[in-house]
């Protein structure tokens, strides 16, 4: 089991005595983004705080209703009351603000024969204006964001402006959702159904000139496809406009891929014809009205690689005049751009050229993966801290990126960890999530943790199995899975607070948020390996200059190793972890790390 030492505890009592920092102001308004530990989580699969609720107010069984507990890609019963009655168990972790899965309505199930799921996760909006009725009601969203308010924690919204919920079809695919992505080229605006088509919207020169007067002359959808509305669904979509299929681009399935990646139906969900003027105009009008209506904190902003760079030019500084003339200056927004590579340049291009404030930081994700399964690439660390310099505003954005090491697409940390090394125990295992996420925990950038790996959920992979209850589940595979640090399964309920990396998460964020080097300190990479071993980086405040060193062993044996420091280091003491030794000589620190163990070590120089 992981434990604290003595003198680390010592230290943590006499740091968390201190003063605290800016970071842990009064006024939760007044910090910033990197100021902050994110507890990440979907409503559906939290806590049940009504039960009324658990069918979305719709009759029938689980093909309509969406709700069968049983069923991992249903609706399980979790919604905001239920939230909100666990805020203590999430400040108790040490978190300082929600990211709250989607809570717009959804439609309740779509897919076809076969392929049939609810829209559970909140991706599948069909009204942007109000709370989806198995999550509760707008009265319910008000009463969550105001009671974490008064808990000083912050709440995020994860939003989405790429799609809605798949309700047009189109004639020529015969009511299937795989259809071929058809190209601009292939199918130009002007002709219906290809080059050979009859003329149709004259004048119209192409999404490329987004003016009102340029869209105007757009009046005619089918010129790849030919949008169907079911007549059932005609009106369901929420404000009224988005029920008109001109509002989309109705050019088939993307491929991921050049033109098809922002123009193209994401698995068949209606992508929104984001150069449009209307559809800036309104989506602005819609998470506008969130703003004003309930002062949320910010944004995660799904599929956000998949809408073209000028909505983005639009929107986020309308976003952030909303959020400022509501009295919120450190809005906080940041894009999912799902690249899992340390190439940061294919993060860092969507704050150059869409002028995103920020990303969720798959590179740093990418690293501390590699790092613990002890599979990193040469030079990993390297690109990653000078990979900071590329995105627009340098290091000052690099520091606000959300970091992770888990998430609902991406998958739990520990299912790559027993696939990587499936000869691994289960208390090894549990040590190189916990040296994870002290990595996630003092590196910089945001940390995010993800529901329930605080408690050692496992996972078996990716999407739906990695969104397993919080609350006692009914899903078979998730209930037969060995969670790591307990003999508890998921079912039964999962929020006591003794479990080792609750533990330590909690420790590890109280720490940051009391150590400004690490919430708001600069980076200096001061040794690593390309195979397992040593990787250590400081972290300079940015006011005082006190170093703080973070000290990571990913080797199975214990080391000992000199590492640089500044000069005018005279002593170490150990804020968590263990090994930080005695400073040898001006600039050399000697640490002394445990088998996959780190050190946390604060640097007392001479005055």
């Amino acid at each position: 089991m992981l434990k604290l030492a003595t003198k680390t505890a010592t230290a943590l009592a006499l740091l968390f005595a201190a003063p605290a920092a800016s970071a842990q102001a009064t006024d939760y308004r007044a910090r910033l983004p990197q100021d902050e530990v994110i507890y990440f989580l979907l409503p559906d699969r939290f806590e049940n705080g009504d039960t009324a609720n658990d069918r979305g107010g719709l009759k029938g069984g689980p093909a309509t209703t969406g709700f069968d507990p049983i069923a991992k890609g249903y609706y399980h019963g979790g919604d905001l009351k239920g939230l909100t009655k666990r805020l203590d168990y999430i400040q108790s972790l040490g978190a300082t603000a929600l990211w709250v899965g989607p809570v717009f309505k959804n439609k309740a199930v779509q897919g076809g024969p076969g392929q049939q799921s609810a829209g559970y996760h909140g991706y599948w909006i069909t009204d942007f204006t109000q709370v989806d009725p198995h999550l509760g009601t707008n009265a319910d969203f008000d009463a969550l964001v105001k009671a974490a308010h008064a808990r000083g924690m912050k709440v995020y919204m994860d939003i989405i402006i790429n799609h809605t919920a798949d309700v047009i079809q189109y004639r020529e695919c015969g009511g299937k959702t795989d259809c071929t992505y058809r190209s601009r080229a292939g199918y130009p605006y002007q002709r219906k159904g290809g080059v050979a088509g009859r003329a149709i919207n004259p004048g119209f020169v192409g999404d490329g000139v987004q003016t009102a007067e340029n869209f105007a002359r757009l009046t005619d959808p089918a010129f790849a496809y030919t949008p169907l509305v079911p007549a059932a669904e005609r009106t369901v979509k929420v404000p009224a406009w988005l029920n008109d299929p001109i509002y989309y681009h109705n050019r088939g399935n993307t491929t991921f891929l050049n033109e098809s990646s922002t123009m193209g139906d994401f698995v068949g969900l209606d992508d929104l014809m984001t150069e449009h003027p209307k559809v800036v105009e309104g989506m602005i009008q819609i998470y506008g009205d969130w703003i004003d209506r309930y002062g949320i904190d910010g944004f995660r902003i799904d599929t956000a690689r998949h809408v073209n760079p000028e909505f983005w030019q639009a929107f986020v500084p309308a976003m952030q005049a909303r959020a400022k003339a509501k009295g919120i200056p450190n809005f906080h927004i940041f894009g999912e751009v799902a690249y899992e590579t340390l190439d940061v340049g294919s993060l860092a291009k969507y704050t150059q050229v869409d002028k995103l404030p920020g990303v969720l930081d798959f590179a740093t994700r990418q690293a501390i993966l590699e790092t613990v399964t002890a599979k990193q690439q040469p030079d990993a660390w390297d690109k990653l801290t000078l990979g900071d310099s590329l995105y627009a505003g340098g290091y000052d954005t690099a520091v606000t990126l959300p970091t992770f090491v888990s998430n609902h697409d991406a998958g739990r940390l520990a299912t790559y960890l027993r696939k990587a090394l499936p000869q691994a125990s289960d208390d090894e295992v549990l040590k190189r999530v916990a040296l994870a996420h002290a990595m996630l925990l003092t590196l910089r950038g945001v940390p995010t943790i993800y529901s329930g790996d605080e408690q050692g959920f496992v996972g078996d992979g990716n999407d739906q199995d990695s969104r397993e209850d919080m609350f006692a589940s009914k899903v078979a595979v998730y209930n037969d899975n060995r969670l790591l640090g307990t003999t508890a399964t998921t079912a039964v309920a999962n929020f006591g607070q003794d479990h080792p990396l609750f533990r330590e998460i909690a420790m590890l964020s109280k720490l940051r948020t009391v150590t400004p080097a690490l919430t708001r300190g600069s980076t200096v990479l001061r040794a690593r390996s390309d195979t397992p071993g040593l990787t250590a980086i400081s972290r300079i405040d940015p006011t005082t200059g006190a170093e703080v060193l973070l000290a990571f062993n990913s080797a199975t044996q214990p080391l000992t190793r000199q590492v640089e420091v500044g000069t005018a280091a005279t002593a170490a003491a150990t804020l968590a972890g263990s090994g930080c030794g005695r400073v040898a000589a001006p600039g050399s620190l000697t640490v002394t790390l445990p088998p996959l163990g780190y050190a946390v070590c604060a640097l007392k120089a001479t005055r």
